[in-house]
């Protein structure tokens, strides 16, 4: 039998399997997905993500793949627009998020976790002690043809809809707030890797590009340009589920890059690569009860808009904690291992999350966009500082 049984080969969860296996556990992670797979993402490894990969031995693989990315350039209404590098030479890293998943994957399996594709979840495996409710692994498979796969401990790192969490009662959408993304491939246009003064090399290897955040009223446009002469563009925006947009992905985007002054002539004609694709609600927000014999990682364990492009940083760090906690109850049980992985998370995350929650409430102000448009033109400095904090360089320093 295996020590741990991860659902979700995301980067929670490889994070999770690879440091376990180091540790001399037996480890086995499912997903029902082929990888390498396409993933609705931001597509940029910021450089606090960079640090942590560098620090848990995970960055060789991604070490000079993809583009630097040297800070972010943020505009907003009215034609105010702040470029904020990164301070102290800092770098970020735009990447595809099935080739990150991918390579954080193949360092799990060599590292000795299994790992089984196309499988899917129906539910935890329920047990009981003492009257007590207890996972013992999970069920897979249709039901005419169901296994069980038992392990002491399980870590459902399988995201904003996890099967687990939500089966479980562990977690729920909120009723607010109600985003949604859409998110899409482009061919790049020939202006479309926006640089900071000292570029020059077209790899963005020198001064490095810049990510791009283009806060509107009610809703905002991430931007970053990739490896191979595309574009990645995601619109979050408060939607519901009847929405035309939802219905029609394409049309939705295209209708605001080409109503949005800034960006209307930059995407004019630009062939979309692949369809978009639509994730949602963007919220999922956990009960605080614990189930012995599961843990939640990644997205599974509290999602949030990742509107400053740091929900990598939140997986990653999250499979590292996760990690830690199953290997506390392998050795000593399950007594105050969830009280101890809640108190890891608070001091990990709790900043962040005010900061990102604070953020999130300006831009759906068209009062709070129109005052944070007059300090950026008085002030630039202000959200420059707020640039690095979204970077997490903190942590990179």
């Amino acid at each position: 039998m295996d020590d741990v049984l991860i659902v979700g080969a995301g980067p929670a969860g490889a994070v999770a399997a690879t440091l376990l296996a180091r540790a001399g556990a037996r480890v086995r992670v499912i997903d029902r997905a082929a990888f390498p797979r396409d993933k609705l993402c931001g597509d940029t490894l910021n450089p606090g993500c960079l640090a942590l990969l560098r620090r848990l031995q995970l960055s060789g693989p991604l070490e000079g793949v993809g583009l630097d990315v040297a800070g972010m350039m943020v505009t907003g209404e009215g034609g105010v627009a702040v470029e904020g590098r990164y301070p102290q030479d800092l770098r970020g890293r735009s990447i595809r998020r099935r080739d990150l998943d991918w390579a954080l994957l193949e360092q799990a399996r060599d590292a000795g976790a299994l790992f089984e594709p196309g499988v899917t979840v129906r539910e935890a495996l329920p047990l009981e002690r003492g009257g007590a409710r207890i996972c013992g692994g999970v069920v897979v498979g249709p039901r005419e043809s169901a296994r069980r796969l038992q392990a002491p401990v399980t870590i459902a790192a399988d995201g904003r809809r996890s099967t687990l969490a939500f089966g479980l009662g562990l977690a729920r959408h909120p009723p607010r707030p109600r985003r949604w993304a859409i998110g899409a491939y482009f061919e790049a246009s020939s202006d479309d890797r926006p640089r900071s003064p000292d570029a020059h090399a077209a790899s963005g290897t020198a001064g490095g590009i810049l990510g791009e955040m283009h806060i509107r009223r009610g809703r905002y446009i991430g931007i970053a340009p990739l490896p191979g002469g595309m574009t990645n563009v995601c619109l979050v925006k408060p939607s519901a589920g009847g929405d035309f947009g939802l219905r029609n992905p394409e049309s939705a985007l295209r209708l605001e890059l080409e109503a949005d002054p800034a960006l209307r002539d930059r995407f004019a004609g630009v062939r979309l690569v692949s369809p978009p694709v639509v994730l949602g609600p963007l919220a999922v927000d956990v009960t605080g009860d614990s189930v012995d014999g599961l843990l939640l990682a990644g997205d599974a364990a509290g999602f949030i808009d990742p509107m400053t492009g740091d929900g990598l940083s939140f997986a990653l760090r999250g499979g590292e904690l996760a990690a830690a906690a199953a290997l506390r109850a392998l050795e000593h049980g399950w007594v105050g291992v969830h009280a101890e992985l809640a108190a890891a998370r608070r001091r990990a995350f709790a900043g962040k999350w005010r900061f990102n929650r604070t953020l999130r409430s300006l831009v759906a102000s068209p009062s709070g966009v129109r005052a944070a448009a007059a300090a950026a033109r008085i002030a630039p400095g202000v959200l420059r500082a707020i640039i690095a904090r979204a970077g997490d360089c903190d942590l990179a320093s």
